[in-house]
């Protein structure tokens, strides 16, 4: 392996992950490559720079790690100075909305920098199971959620029997039964509550049942989409699933949400009425809150706001960044995965858009767009023949490197 990773300090100020933890550090550098970490990128995570150091990395400035670095790996999507940076033949790997903000890709693909964005990835192929962040933080997210809504509900979450008599158990709804809303359900029911799940995707009852909780039948025929996700809902579905939950909603006490559609703004489930109509004390936690909107009316991303009703509504637009220790050792590993699946057999950068991976976690390569969702969002051609494997240039300062 003859490249150079080159690790980022994050520069979101909410963000407390970094891409590459020392364990993969030193497990990348024992495959050859040589392993550049930014001074203090792992502060926050809780891992030192003395950490890395002592797995063998270099720390190194930012500007280093820009102009020396083979692949860059990052948690989200970087400035647009460190964006202007790259250049021709490095490969820039993680969050970064390709489908949300298609001009950065173009502008990546203008200075010929791959672009592997972790939204794009094909989650029903089973090689690419290793390299899903999408799964991977939403585990995260979602364990965390069930401890944030337990932390504000002010009462029990368990069931309370005392000699000053019996306190009922919490009633939790969680709305989205993927991932996230999966690890929600198993940490709500460890902490004793009644739990309930809902979702459009049929296929989700068993899932929900296996952990104890009951299932929630939509009305909605099959809201499965493609690759793993769920689809978008047409106005009229939207209508109609917010009319059903409106019921469930009242009779629960704390509210889990989790539905996100990558590329597009969020589904809203609980509209304001319903917010209105909640008992006091109910906590509402919107796993989907973003600059584009949320699951639940009225959450701001990054903020708690408790309405006139003293209903609670937590927007956690980044709740695995809230575990930063755990969630970052699961994505240094997802993008350990991405790094070997991207090598040839001589340890050079080798991607190949046509494969059934790649094909869909690759946003541009060799100054193409070559993802075909991110080709429709930028109202573009779709590729008439399938591209060759390209292998990305070394940087001019990188050769050499171990």
């Amino acid at each position: 392996m003859a490249i150079v990773v080159s690790v980022l300090k994050e520069e979101k100020p909410h963000e407390k992950r970094v891409a590459i933890d020392p364990d993969v550090t030193k497990r990348l550098i024992k495959a050859g490559a040589k392993v550049l970490v930014e001074r203090g990128a792992g502060v926050k995570s809780y891992y030192s720079d003395a950490a890395y150091e002592q797995a063998g990395a270099e720390l190194v400035d930012r500007t280093k790690a820009l102009s020396e670095g083979t692949v860059i790996a990052v948690v989200n999507r970087p400035s647009d100075e460190t964006l202007k940076a790259l250049t021709s033949g490095q490969v820039l790997i993680g969050l970064l909305n390709a489908l949300i903000d298609p001009d950065k890709m173009q502008q990546l693909a203008a200075q010929k920098v791959s672009a592997l964005s972790f939204e794009l990835l094909p989650r029903t192929i089973s090689r690419a199971q290793t390299m899903d962040v999408l799964s991977s933080q939403s585990s995260v997210a979602g364990y965390k959620a069930a401890l944030v809504a337990s932390d504000l509900y002010p009462k029990y979450f368990p069931m309370m029997i005392t000699a000053a008599g019996t306190v009922k158990p919490a009633k939790v709804l969680v709305l989205g039964t993927g991932v996230a809303g999966l690890q929600a359900i198993g940490t709500a029911k460890r902490l004793g509550a009644v739990v309930s799940g809902y979702d459009v995707r049929p296929a989700s009852k068993g899932e929900v049942e296996s952990l104890g909780a009951t299932f929630l039948t939509s009305s909605v025929s099959n809201g499965a989409g493609s690759g793993g996700y769920a689809r978008a809902l047409t106005a009229e579905e939207t209508e109609k699933q917010q009319e059903e939950l409106a019921g469930f909603i009242a009779e629960n006490d704390v509210i889990i949400t989790t539905a996100q559609v990558p590329g597009h703004k969020p589904p809203l489930m609980v509209p304001a009425t319903s917010v209105d109509n909640a008992k006091p004390g109910t906590v509402f936690i919107d796993l989907a809150a973003s600059d584009l909107g949320g699951n639940v009316a009225g959450s701001q991303p990054f903020e708690t706001v408790t309405t006139d009703k003293q209903v609670m509504v937590v927007g956690a637009s980044n709740l695995a960044s809230e575990l930063p220790h755990s969630a970052s050792q699961l994505f240094a590993k997802n993008v350990q995965a991405v790094i070997n699946a991207m090598l040839d057999d001589d340890g050079n950068i080798a991607i190949d858009p046509t494969d059934d991976v790649f094909s869909g976690l690759t946003a541009t390569t060799a100054g193409e767009i070559v993802n075909a969702r991110l080709r429709e969002a930028l109202n573009l051609q779709p590729l008439t023949k399938p591209e060759p494997a390209s292998t990305a240039d070394e940087p001019a300062e990188t050769k050499g490197a171990e």
